[in-house]
């Protein structure tokens, strides 16, 4: 077999799922709503249940609800059977995923929902199939061909399936107005929910004592402060503890060529440097710093300063 006709395999499997894909979207009508009626009137959990290839897709949408503001587990049909029912209370939702609707795994499954008032909502090819025939609401795909050479392997209907299981959780995410800063909630962990993150969150707890002076504090004591502190700067504060000013080891280099190094805090520092507001998210922080080529800055509430935001930190931990 020659490269050529790998390439011309992998198109031709791209090309067949795209052409279920678009099949599927000529085919959705008015029941993807009612899906996501029955999801809306609910506050308890959905389950979403599948078989097979079905149930990777399955746990897949789970996740995506659960990460978009519909609380939601996958609920494995055999598990189901052997006593995991009982994970379904009333008032859930179920999605059941099977293309050919005849998994024989989510017959105890669908009796159990059924016998206690659980809607379910299927999805498959075949209103006929037993899952078509006993779920509320069906979210029809179309049938056709799988890209596998065999006809065998689930490729376009798994396809389609995670595609229309998208479809309804972005619905689902537009109805409850979900946001850009609920999206951070939910994503405390990862890079883009850092970026998502507010600048007070960022900050709140870190055990780090803040590198800060008096301003009327000798310079060699603004010196040790910087040292010590570790951040190349250090907070300026008057008596009240509001932050006045801020030097930097580039200050201290100026001071030093200037000779001004007998003088305070006062003498040497950026007055009115850069600063954070905690309200601020930290992809526009990280901008900021980043364009006017700033290494650090604080995060002042109320004048005072109550962190500090060091682009070497962001740096290690994965921010930017």
């Amino acid at each position: 077999m020659t490269r050529e006709s790998d390439l011309d395999i992998a198109r031709n499997v791209i090309r067949i799922e795209r052409d279920a894909l678009e099949q599927l979207e000529s085919g959705l009508d008015d029941t993807i709503q009612k899906a996501a009626d029955l999801i809306m009137a609910t506050d308890r959990h959905v389950i979403v249940a599948g078989v097979g290839k079905s149930g990777h897709i399955g746990q897949k949408m789970a996740a995506s609800l659960a990460s978009t503001g519909t609380p939601s587990f996958f609920l494995h049909p055999t598990e189901a059977s052997h006593g995991d029912l009982g994970m379904i209370v009333p008032g859930s939702v179920v999605i059941a995923i099977s293309y050919s609707g005849e998994s024989r795994e989510l017959v105890d499954l669908l009796r159990y929902c059924r016998g206690n008032q659980i809607p379910v909502i299927g999805m498959s090819r075949a209103p006929d199939s037993t899952l078509g025939r006993n779920c509320d609401v069906l979210l029809k795909m179309p049938t056709v061909a799988e890209a596998c050479p065999n006809g065998l392997a689930p490729t376009s209907s798994t396809t389609m399936a995670l595609a229309l299981g998208d479809a309804l959780t972005i619905v689902l995410m537009a109805r409850r107005g979900f946001s850009r800063e609920d999206f951070g909630f939910r994503h405390p962990g990862g890079k883009l929910g850092r970026s998502l993150q507010n600048a007070g969150d960022y900050v709140a707890g870190r055990a780090d004592d803040l590198p800060s002076v008096r301003d009327t504090a000798a310079v060699d004591t603004v010196i040790l402060t910087i040292s010590e502190g570790r951040k190349g700067c250090a907070a300026v504060l008057d008596e009240a503890g509001k932050m006045v000013g801020m030097v930097t080891d580039g200050d201290l280099r100026r001071a030093m060529l200037a000779g001004k190094l007998s003088g305070d805090a006062t003498s040497i520092m950026t007055p009115n440097p850069q600063t954070i507001s905690p309200e601020e998210r930290m992809s526009v922080v990280i901008k900021r710093l980043t364009e006017k080529r700033i290494s650090n800055a604080f995060v002042v509430e109320d004048g005072r300063p109550i962190g500090i935001v060091d682009m070497k930190d962001l740096l290690a931990e994965g921010y930017v």
